[in-house]
């Protein structure tokens, strides 16, 4: 947003949110499609280890109270390739993943943190994963960046996938 680029944030958000609401509309955010509600916001806790690793403990709150007629009605403002950017913190997600898809936008998911919820989700309509080693690594059963890639690109090969290794940077597949 702070570069130009329409940007739009959607999802709900505690008592305690004024904050965050205020920052995102400082940054030139458009946060009409975000709800705040009575109760806690989600939040996370990321622990990072000497060498980029992180462990992410997550507390749901608001986050975990998206409904499918919210979500019906702030898709309904999107089309075809404007880009919805997910992560796995959220309810509804295999519900928002489907109807993203219908309308044909391009979804791009990090898949933190990967739980069972993600089994429900069709992932061969995501457009671009966005996951570190870990989650690739429990995606796809492997665990040398290069293998995990091959597999990744295997399972989904209309994807493009970014894999982030901590302080070895990052890593970039597509089907070319």
């Amino acid at each position: 947003a702070r570069a130009g680029v329409p940007v739009f944030h959607a999802g709900m958000v505690g008592e305690e949110g004024d904050g965050f609401l205020e920052a995102c509309r400082k940054s030139g955010v458009d946060t009409t499609w975000i709800r705040q509600i009575p109760g806690k916001s989600g939040h996370t806790i990321i622990q990072l280890d000497k060498h980029a690793q992180n462990c992410i403990l997550l507390y749901g709150g608001s986050n975990r109270q998206i409904t499918k007629e919210f979500v019906e009605e702030v898709l309904s403002h999107f089309e075809k390739r404007d880009i919805l950017l997910l992560q796995n913190e959220i309810n509804e997600l295999d519900y928002i993943i489907d109807k993203a898809y219908e309308r044909g936008m391009q979804i791009a998911l990090n898949p933190s943190p990967l739980d069972s919820a993600l089994d429900a989700c069709d992932l061969k309509k995501i457009s671009i994963f966005l996951l570190n080693e870990i989650e690739g690594g429990q995606i796809s059963g492997e665990t040398e960046p290069e293998k995990i890639l091959d597999v990744m690109m295997e399972k989904f090969p209309d994807s493009r996938v970014v894999l982030t290794l901590g302080s070895d940077g990052v890593m970039y597949r597509d089907r070319e």
